[in-house]
């Protein structure tokens, strides 16, 4: 079932993730249409780094990919007690999905990529110009999963005012695709809380298919067959009997994005 999330949700929930994501879309837009030699040097796109433990491709699971992850089509998302899971939309298509966890969550999304390029180091310098633009703050570290941006992006306030949000943006590198988390809330305050997110972020397995893609296409996600729309915010019986616990069985869709890149 599929509920609205309005997009002044608080940024515990994850509401803010999106807002962030949006404006580093923009900026990497404008960044693309800048005439050449403008940019500033791009990184070397080495090849996919080994993923011993995960994310995943689909071929690179033994047994149903579905056992205990919930299939989006494009992604499958682990399922964890207590979670809740919303999706993005551009235009008609799902693109992305949001496990909320407590007072954290972690936004995800699979692209296409080149065959023997990774593409998460030259993303990277994207993110961090676009919220660089924006006014915030960057800093680059290893994380627990591989290289990754801590940010403080810039936001509105409802005073009026303009607070800081912090932000992990994750990525790994896989054949031909490349996924992309975004860590709000306290997983992003406090990195050393975000276990179980970036375990949920390890577990998840692409399906990247077999026809033809540009690198960084999104790769559409699919419902559930057995998801239904409610609006945002209507609690119902089926979610007290959810498989995961707390609010699983029901998948929210979250606030629609117009463009995503």
């Amino acid at each position: 079932m599929f509920g609205r999330r309005k997009k002044n949700d608080s940024a515990k929930d994850g509401g803010a993730a999106e807002q962030v994501v949006d404006g580093v879309a923009d900026a990497e837009q404008d960044d693309a249409g800048e005439p050449e030699g403008a940019a500033a040097p791009r990184r070397i796109n080495l090849p996919p780094a080994p993923r011993p433990d995960g994310p995943w491709d689909v071929s690179e699971v033994l047994g149903n990919p579905a056992d205990g992850r919930v299939d989006l089509g494009g992604i499958f998302v682990p399922g964890v007690d207590g979670m809740e899971l919303r999706v993005e939309v551009a235009g008609d298509a799902i693109v992305a999905a949001t496990v909320v966890l407590g007072d954290s969550a972690v936004q995800l999304q699979a692209f296409a990529a080149p065959k023997k390029e990774g593409i998460w180091g030259e993303v990277r310098d994207e993110i961090a110009a676009g919220i660089t633009q924006q006014g915030g703050i960057i800093e680059e570290v290893q994380g627990a999963l591989g290289w990754e941006l801590r940010a403080q992006v810039p936001v509105p306030l409802p005073d009026g005012q303009t607070g800081a949000q912090l932000v992990r943006f994750v990525g790994v590198d896989g054949p031909r695709w490349f996924l992309r988390g975004v860590i709000s809330g306290q997983g992003a305050v406090r990195p050393e809380s975000a276990g179980v997110l970036e375990q949920i972020f390890r577990d998840t397995v692409v399906v990247r298919g077999d026809g033809p893609m540009a690198p960084r296409d999104p790769i559409v996600l699919k419902l559930p067959n057995d998801a239904q729309m409610v609006p945002d915010g209507v609690q119902t019986d089926d979610q007290e009997g959810s498989r995961f616990g707390g609010g699983m069985g029901q998948l929210e869709r979250g606030p629609e994005i117009t463009e995503v890149r």
